[in-house]
């Protein structure tokens, strides 16, 4: 750009104290639009969803973030739960962390037990999911064995289901 004045001045608002950096690639963002979020600035090109890389900005206005991740509400849910939190402790679940889900539930893995006796449902095992709570193959209520569900749900019975 040139200053016709001779001025060697920048215009205003242009200085570089103006410019943000980008969290994402570091360069300058003088796009028309940024992002803010994580306390730093970001192109709205850079600012993706660490699991699917969908760029943050065209699939809503919001993210998630947890352990330093950036997630959007989808791999969020996906990963955590709706509350980041273990269904059966109820405490926070690390990014890091591998988990056991069932429906919509997400579990420490310790915490994926048989609700009667407590044994750790594992990969491979066949379990129920009756009103919030698991069993193992061996423990599942015997009105479900007898084909009776009477008093023991208020949801309809979801099949045997397998951990995977």
């Amino acid at each position: 750009m040139v200053n016709p004045g001779g001025n060697s001045q920048p215009p205003v608002g242009t200085s570089s104290m103006s410019w943000k950096r980008c969290a994402g690639c570091g360069g300058k963002i003088a796009d028309r639009f940024l992002l803010y979020t994580m306390d730093s600035y970001w192109h709205s090109r850079c600012l993706k969803c660490s699991c699917c890389q969908a760029q943050l900005g065209e699939i809503g206005t919001s993210c998630y973030t947890k352990s330093g991740m950036i997630l959007c509400r989808n791999d969020y849910i996906r990963l955590f739960g709706n509350s980041g939190a273990c269904s059966a402790c109820g405490q926070s679940i690390p990014a890091s962390e591998l988990v056991m889900r069932a429906q919509g539930n997400v579990y420490h893995l310790k915490c994926f037990t048989c609700s009667t006796c407590r044994n750790r449902l594992v990969p491979g095992d066949r379990f129920h999911y009756i009103n919030g709570s698991l069993f193992c193959e061996h423990d599942r209520p015997t009105a479900l064995i007898n084909g009776h569900l009477s008093s023991l749900q208020t949801n309809p019975l979801l099949p045997d289901q397998k951990v995977c």
